[in-house]
């Protein structure tokens, strides 16, 4: 499948763009998961979104970019989802290399930390985050915390 890849600060998305960010989000946190809780948490206005759709210009999949100091003192990624028909098709390897160039390239070299769910774990190894042991319930869900450390 042929996939665009986009990033934009909250300020740049269209009122569409959102819809449909927070819809595919919904959709797999709240519905797909069974948990409730508040997606819209203030962060989405400070961060940047990353948008991925497919040939036909449907959001396929998501992530956002934290700045440093608010939500961690690093750089974070969060609410990163792929729409439930199109997982399995290596896409989440795709936007997570994306996510991690945009940051070198945004923020410089810097150290990134994200809330994985537990089940993940081996594949943000992928991408030199490693387990802090952190580990915690968040929405009923099993999550740990990790870091992304740079080589200097």
């Amino acid at each position: 499948m042929n996939l665009s890849w986009q990033f934009k600060h909250f300020t740049e998305l269209t009122t569409m763009e959102l819809h449909d960010l927070i819809q595919l989000r919904l959709q797999t946190f709240v519905v797909e998961q069974n948990c409730v809780y508040q997606d819209l948490d203030g962060k989405d206005k400070k961060s940047y979104h990353l948008i991925c759709r497919d040939g036909f210009g449907d959001i396929i999949g998501t992530a956002r970019i934290i700045p440093a100091g608010i939500s961690y003192p690093e750089v974070s990624i969060g609410r990163f989802v792929i729409a439930e028909d199109k997982r399995g098709n290596q896409y989440g390897i795709g936007m997570m290399n994306r996510c991690m160039e945009f940051i070198k390239a945004e923020f410089g070299n810097v150290a990134v930390r994200i809330s994985a769910q537990q089940y993940l774990e081996k594949f943000y190894n992928r991408f030199g985050f490693q387990s802090t042991d952190k580990k915690y319930l968040e929405d009923g869900i099993p999550h740990l915390e990790m870091l992304y450390q740079p080589e200097n």
